[in-house]
């Protein structure tokens, strides 16, 4: 039986990283999020084949929310969140301001539908009779 060894790698791409950490749900959309300008490492705008080692500082911005991380761990595979966890860890204040900006969205008033929209067929001849 050829049994694979099970070490860590040196450096990753940063697309399979981010997939691997979980913060995207598929590699493809961690590879557009990169080449939408939502991921930097080390400050500067990274292509998806950076190859990123433990000790990098990256930051993810999804929807409205950034996350600051600082690479722990290398990983090519996905695995549980608890192990995802484990790759990376957070800017303690920048995970303040992001639970604080989430409670802000959370307790904003959001926009409801009021009923208004295309008129009915009974509107529309309402409409007609009175034009």
């Amino acid at each position: 039986m050829n049994r694979e060894r099970e070490t860590a790698p040196a450096a990753v791409r940063l697309d399979t990283w981010l997939w691997a950490a979980r913060f995207f749900k598929t590699r493809s959309l961690a590879a557009q999020a990169i080449d939408g300008g939502k991921v930097e490492v080390n400050g500067a705008r990274a292509k998806r084949a950076k190859m990123l080692k433990v000790g990098d500082g990256v930051r993810v911005r999804r929807g409205p929310f950034e996350f600051q991380l600082t690479v722990r761990a290398l990983a090519e595979r996905r695995g549980p969140p608890a192990t995802a966890a484990a790759l990376y860890e957070e800017d303690p204040v920048a995970k303040k301001e992001r639970e604080r900006h989430a409670e802000q969205l959370r307790i904003a008033p959001s926009a409801r539908y009021e009923g208004k929209g295309r008129p009915t067929k009974k509107d529309r001849r309402e409409i007609d009779r009175l034009t």
